[in-house]
């Protein structure tokens, strides 16, 4: 199954980064922590619609890693596997 984005939204895989202490010890990803703020972009909509009828192109691609609001996203499981939703407004940055 695919997701396709509508107007200005974007489908992003979240990124979870491993916490790694001072001393180099790696602590696991845990259910309690929350959403991650990184995500790699793996849809993208055709834009936000504009008054006069033509739509504002995307500021992302497919494959851009992203940082998004923390609270902004909203989750879709699809086949066991986690996705967020974020319009473009809600997207902050392209790491590159």
């Amino acid at each position: 199954m695919k997701l396709r984005p509508l107007g200005d939204r974007v489908i992003v895989k979240p990124v979870a980064e491993e916490e790694v202490t001072k001393s180099g010890i790696i602590l696991p990803d845990t259910i309690d922590k929350e959403r991650p703020e990184q995500g790699e972009v793996i849809s993208v909509g055709p834009g936000r619609l504009l008054d006069n009828g033509t739509r504002a192109p995307m500021s992302v691609k497919i494959g851009d890693k992203v940082v998004f609001k923390k609270y902004s996203p909203d989750e879709v499981k699809i086949e066991d596997q986690e996705y967020l939703v974020i319009s473009e407004s809600d997207i902050m940055a392209v790491v590159e």
